[in-house]
């Protein structure tokens, strides 16, 4: 029997690691804090730590991947996705949840850039498509692993010690799962991944590491589609925080405000890989603009929106436009990194995503005391049409 290609084997970790990651915080880490003892505070706390993580170890993860090779950073946060889980069982107080949160923050802050940058080096005419492929599989693993932790927990009484231990048995197991299947990965090229084409350009000479740094830092292309997707994830981050509330105060059930983010979840992992294909054929920079104005007029929709249907609609919409910035914007700045740095470019793209996503939920938060939710989903819109704006003035030249 022939053995899996690489890209489907990519894909099959990401969905593992992903699902081992997300049922490890949704539902039950806030769950899992007050049991020990935690106050709100607390669960604050310790949920933003893995946040911190990614914004602190990202870029330096791409950038080793660049130099020692994709393939040992892959089994390095393999390493961490397989052992992470079990030390939750060992832990008794809200700091020592703290600590096991910042380790297990650096399988995916090590996984997402050099796995992003594996698709990057396998393909060039089809990366737009098969980065949405990619993204697929790790959000089948996101949005199945609430349900899951969900279901697990439902079993033993609120507050059982044997429901964490289950859960988090199962958390572990899917990493084990993860890493086994990372040793399946070749490893015969300097990256770690064998591309399938041995004609491209995937080998350029080595440049300094301080000069490859530069060059990424200095390339306003590069840096503009970062603050897209920066702000991107500050909409998206006000969106999840802050959705839920809308929907109390305007009279919906824990379903219908279930409803209404699964939609905009399905919505992303169902398009992105055609509209990754439709940027393989007709260009990124269009698509992107046309997204983040796209993401920032659904925001707007959002912060006028009080009843069920048009929540849902909004929703669907700005799942849509995340999906169309998002299905172009990692392949475009794999295209634009002439260097071998895939790994430094797409680590970058995560510590730049996490502080977006991170400082979404801060801002929205403090603009909601003053101006109310209303007031946050418009931020939302303002920090996206300001980095559209941003993007438009670096590439209109280029077209």
């Amino acid at each position: 029997m022939a053995l899996m290609s690489p890209f489907k084997l990519l894909c099959a970790v990401g969905l593992l690691a992903i699902f081992s990651s997300t049922i490890s915080k949704n539902p039950s880490l806030p769950l899992l804090v007050t049991h020990l003892g935690g106050s709100q505070a607390g669960v604050g706390m310790v949920s933003g730590i893995s946040a911190l993580t990614g914004i602190l170890f990202s870029f330096p993860a791409g950038l080793l991947s660049d130099r020692i090779g994709r393939r040992r950073m892959l089994l390095l946060s393999g390493a961490v996705f397989a052992t992470a889980p079990f030390f939750y069982l060992l832990a008794s107080n809200v700091w020592q949840l703290g600590v096991i949160r910042f380790y297990h923050g650096l399988a995916t802050a090590v996984f997402g850039p050099v796995a992003m940058a594996c698709v990057a080096d396998l393909y060039q005419g089809s990366r737009g498509e098969k980065m949405g492929w990619f993204s697929t599989a790790t959000l089948v693993g996101r949005f199945s692993a609430p349900a899951a932790g969900g279901a697990i927990l439902g079993i033993y009484a609120t507050g059982d010690a044997l429901g964490y231990t289950a859960l988090y048995t199962v958390c572990g197991i899917a990493g084990l799962a993860a890493f086994g299947a990372m040793f399946l990965l070749p490893g015969k090229d300097r990256h770690g991944i064998t591309p399938p084409h041995s004609g491209s350009s995937l080998h350029p000479p080595e440049k300094g590491l301080g000069q490859g740094i530069k060059e990424l830092l200095t390339n306003p292309a590069i840096m503009a589609t970062c603050t897209v997707e920066a702000a991107i994830l500050f909409a998206y981050g006000i969106f999840e925080t802050f959705l839920p509330l809308r929907g109390a105060s305007a009279g919906l059930s824990a379903l219908e405000i279930g409803i209404c983010i699964s939609s905009q979840i399905i919505t992303i992992a169902v398009s992105k890989p055609v509209l990754g294909k439709f940027s393989d054929r007709h260009g990124r920079p269009p698509q992107i603009l046309a997204g983040v104005f796209l993401a920032a007029a659904a925001m707007a929709v959002l912060a006028v929106s009080f009843s069920l249907l048009p929540l849902i609609c909004a929703s669907v919409f700005f799942g849509l436009a995340i999906a169309v910035v998002t299905s172009a914007s990692a392949a475009y700045i794999a295209d634009l990194c002439k260097t071998g740095c895939h790994g430094s470019a797409m680590g970058l793209l995560g510590s730049i995503m996490d502080i977006g996503h991170t400082a979404g939920p801060v801002v929205g938060g403090l603009v909601a005391m003053s101006l109310g939710l209303t007031g946050s989903f418009f931020s939302g819109c303002f920090v996206l049409v300001t980095g559209g704006l941003y993007f438009l003035g670096f590439r209109r030249k280029s077209w």
